[in-house]
């Protein structure tokens, strides 16, 4: 299993399976100041989805350190790391005396997080839930650095946009859709997953929405029962060849040649480019409907 793949089912499975159901991560990031005195000038972007938005808002340059896989934009994969969904390295942090921890409270361990507020450093939690909270974190981040103005105008596009696929898609025909997050083991996305937004944003019918987990590991038997009309991938290599669905013909999306491959990082990352992610879904969907 590649790294990326690796960090992301580490941080689903760790984080977004627990933290999301857990009141202390909820109690924590409600305590968190969410105003900063004086625009940043040093910050420590603690996820990779932090980064992309600091970067689009013009701050890029303000940051000093971030955790592993922040690969976008290109700039960033030069930004040291300090850590990752494992932990993070709190004497590094100290020395490098950030005016700004921008945190992900579903993505960093409590505890990190808790030793970093005891500390006393200011912390500005980003922790988008939904597609709509890209906008408002675009904003928080904006007026917490400086760059409001590039913030807003990037939030206002970002909504527009969203609204324009959602309604274009509202009185379209669902379609029954499986997502494969991972082959080996074979799992799937449920109805609080991140990726739930872009599916429901584009009116598909999400087979596995039910799950009693967000992320759940399933069968190739308990695919075959739900008639899905479309199977989506990551491109990831490993992700696209652990799997032959041609062996199974009687579900309609194998039937149909109705397997797609998106990237990932658009469709898994709570960033501005995740308005391009739902459109390329959007647009494989629509090729469902036009058959």
């Amino acid at each position: 299993m590649p790294i990326f793949i690796m960090a992301l089912v580490n941080r689903m499975v760790a984080c977004l399976l627990v933290c999301l159901s857990l009141a202390a991560t909820s109690c924590w990031a409600q305590s968190v100041p969410m105003a900063v005195k004086a625009p940043a000038k040093r910050i420590i972007a603690l996820s990779p989805q932090a980064v992309e938005m600091l970067y689009a808002i013009g701050a890029g340059d303000l940051i000093i350190a971030t955790t592993d896989h922040a690969d976008f934009p290109e700039q960033a994969k030069s930004i040291p790391s300090i850590g990752g969904f494992y932990g993070l390295s709190i004497e590094r942090i100290v020395e490098l005396n950030p005016d700004l921890i921008v945190s992900w409270a579903s993505g960093n361990k409590l505890d990190d997080l808790q030793r970093l507020t005891q500390l006393g450093f200011t912390l500005l939690d980003s922790d988008p839930k939904t597609l709509d909270d890209v906008a408002v974190d675009l904003e928080r981040l904006g007026a917490a650095t400086g760059y409001g103005a590039q913030a807003n105008a990037l939030a206002n596009d970002f909504r527009q946009q969203l609204a324009k696929v959602r309604l274009e898609a509202l009185n379209k025909p669902k379609v029954k859709l499986f997502y494969q997050l991972w082959s080996e083991p074979l799992m799937t996305v449920a109805k609080h997953s991140w990726i739930q937004q872009s599916i429901s944003a584009c009116h598909g019918d999400n087979v596995f929405f039910a799950a009693s987990s967000d992320y759940p590991q399933v069968s190739v038997e308990n695919v075959l029962l739900t008639g899905a009309q479309v199977i989506i991938q990551s491109k990831d290599k490993g992700n696209v060849l652990g799997i032959d669905w041609s062996k199974w013909p009687e579900l309609p999306a194998v039937s149909l040649q109705h397997i797609y491959q998106l990237d990932a990082d658009l469709l898994h990352r709570a960033s501005p480019r995740s308005i391009m992610g739902v459109k390329a879904l959007c647009d494989v969907l629509d090729k469902v409907r036009s058959n």
